[in-house]
């Protein structure tokens, strides 16, 4: 399969549920937003279909563990690729402060390789470097 500079939808959901335990290396921008996307809807989905159910929210409760610790990995990865060490995530506990996260995720990656690994854009067209 080759990958073009932009990840679809699909292409991301897949790269991150194949990576849903990999806290190292390096997630694209849009794969991190698309995954983001995604996690929302079946979020609001396990939702409305908990209303359907009763409400109990045990539904909500199960898809959120599932959730969780791929969203993290995502979120570890998408630190990276700018550069940065997962450890700026805990400044998402501190009020207000914690949007630099937000400026981090929707920095672009770092050209090349980075202490992280090698960037997960491909080499444009008749790039020799």
């Amino acid at each position: 399969m080759q990958m073009g500079i932009n990840m679809d939808f699909m292409e991301a959901v897949r790269s991150a549920l194949k990576n849903w335990n990999n806290f190292h290396g390096r997630a694209r921008r849009s794969e991190f937003w698309w995954w983001y996307l995604a996690s929302i809807l079946i979020s609001i989905a396990a939702g409305f279909l908990d209303g359907l159910l009763g409400g109990s929210f045990i539904i909500v409760a199960v898809v959120s563990l599932g959730l969780i610790v791929p969203s993290i990995a995502m979120f570890f990865r998408r630190l990276h690729d700018t550069g940065r060490s997962a450890w700026w995530m805990l400044i998402g506990f501190v009020p207000l402060i914690g949007l630099i996260l937000l400026y981090f995720y929707i920095l672009d990656s770092d050209a090349g390789d980075n202490a992280y690994g090698p960037s997960p854009k491909p080499a444009a067209p008749g790039d020799q470097s």
